[in-house]
């Protein structure tokens, strides 16, 4: 064997364990750039209301959905009308808000592609037990908001265009109060989610609406008491709709309709009826309800 013969030998290892080293890095590499990518493609960005998330549905909904389709879901809770703009500009995939003449106005501008009906609860307005307005047990929230009104108790408001804002301002509206003229000092905005609403009216001994589901989970209730409910002025209906990818070709309609067409099926309908805090039903399935 000649000196180069043995030379070449000694090399080979050396030769290999190059390659070897070279096809890891490769293939890590590979990794980095397309793993994510590849999760990436099996999630979406659903731009949600807080009541959704602070009732502890999505908690509970999510789970379900990712264990039949692999689909992560990423929740933007905001109140509806800071969720239907994050769908506006096209950060989510899809929408579910609770403000129908808001949703369908999104509809008509182009920004949604169908909207589906998918559940109803009712809002309630609560109130501290001592009920300086004496509007506790009523079933009239048109005449409760007057009450309130006419002896300056304390209401906070959400202020903050969500769904329950926009049902707010319309049972003031409807009980023939403007409140954007007549409001004093007992009227208090805060332009913060429904945790914050219900945190600052505990606080302050103040009567605020609240849709059903988020005061069923919420903790701090203190003395705060349901004054109102049960009025067919506080149903509260939610819908979905895919955002639509002519507007923003980022969105994935495949995997966001996937999600609409679970909350809107048989299953899905259980699911959300099955969800319930010390057997209490949160939320109403009624996605064969077509004009909800």
């Amino acid at each position: 064997m000649t000196p180069r013969d043995r030379g070449i030998l000694r090399q080979a290892p050396s030769i290999r364990s190059r390659r070897f080293f070279a096809a890891a890095i490769a293939a890590i590499a590979g990794m980095a750039l397309f793993g994510p990518a590849a999760a990436a493609e099996k999630s979406i960005v659903v731009a949600s209301t807080t009541s959704t998330q602070d009732s502890g549905l999505f908690d509970y909904l999510l789970p379900l959905f990712k264990a039949k389709t692999g689909i992560d879901v990423k929740v933007v809770a905001q109140g509806t009308g800071q969720a239907l703009d994050t769908a506006r500009r096209g950060d989510a995939d899809v929408v579910l808000v609770h403000a129908k003449s808001a949703e369908e106005k999104f509809l008509a501008e182009g920004y949604g592609v169908k909207r589906y009906p998918v559940m109803y609860n009712d809002f309630v307005l609560l109130g501290p037990r001592s009920d300086p307005a004496e509007v506790k047990g009523s079933h009239d929230i048109l005449a409760a908001l007057a009450a309130i009104k006419r002896k300056g108790a304390t209401f906070i408001s959400r202020g903050d265009r969500s769904g329950t804002n926009i049902a707010e301002l319309d049972l003031w509206r409807l009980a023939g109060i403007d409140i954007a003229a007549r409001k004093g000092r007992w009227y208090k905005e805060i332009g913060q989610g429904m945790g914050a609403a219900l945190n600052t009216a505990s606080a302050d001994n103040a009567y605020v609406l609240s849709d059903r589901g988020t005061w069923l989970a919420f903790k701090n209730k203190g003395d705060l008491v349901i004054a109102v409910e049960r009025d067919k002025h506080l149903f509260n209906q939610y819908g979905v709709m895919l955002v639509n990818p002519d507007k923003h070709p980022s969105v994935k309609k495949e995997l966001g309709q996937q999600f609409i067409d679970y909350l809107i099926s048989p299953e899905g309908q259980k699911a959300i009826a099955n969800y319930k805090i010390n057997d209490e039903q949160l939320f109403y399935p009624n996605a064969s309800d077509a004009g909800a």
